[in-house]
């Protein structure tokens, strides 16, 4: 028999402050999935820079599980200005990209940062290069195979699992 999530499975709180800052991420199916993570890992909120984010597409919705009336979210026109905010504010920001720069993930998981933005970007061209110039670190996520990348919302994923396990 599976088990329920409210029965079985207190939600803890997140040891870390978690923001996620999506630049110019698209399609209803990654987004959807980026609400459940973000609810999954007790994300604070996600903030959306590029293209408006359509709450009311049928894609989104049924790939978010109504994970969209539940997680904070925002818009912004300017994610560099939103970013250097949000570092006058104590966050630190990891950027998800591979770079000549950027270190293994898992290693980074071990910060003692409580305040963290993590910044994911478009599937085909990646996180943009101002953003990267902002950034605290970059980091990667380590894998096998002949593919440098995955999907957005695995990525974030597994991201967020590495910063909330400890």
């Amino acid at each position: 028999m599976q088990l329920t999530h409210q029965a079985h499975n207190i939600p803890k709180d997140n040891s870390k402050d978690i923001i996620v800052l999506c630049d110019h991420v698209k399609g209803p199916a990654n987004i959807g999935s980026i609400f459940r993570l973000s609810d999954a890992f007790g994300v604070k909120e996600i903030i959306f820079g590029g293209p408006s984010v359509d709450i009311s597409s049928s894609r989104l919705k049924r790939t978010a599980r109504n994970t969209q009336d539940k997680v904070r979210f925002r818009e912004s026109a300017n994610l560099q200005l939103t970013l250097q905010e949000l570092h006058a504010q104590g966050y630190h920001s990891i950027a998800i990209e591979i770079t000549d720069q950027s270190i293994p993930l898992h290693k980074l998981s071990n910060t003692a940062w409580d305040k963290v933005v993590l910044i994911i970007g478009d599937e085909n061209f990646g996180i943009s290069e101002g953003i990267l110039k902002m950034v605290t670190q970059t980091g990667h996520i380590s894998m096998l195979g002949i593919n440098s990348s995955m999907n957005v919302a695995q990525a974030l994923g597994i991201a967020l699992y590495e910063l909330t396990r400890c």
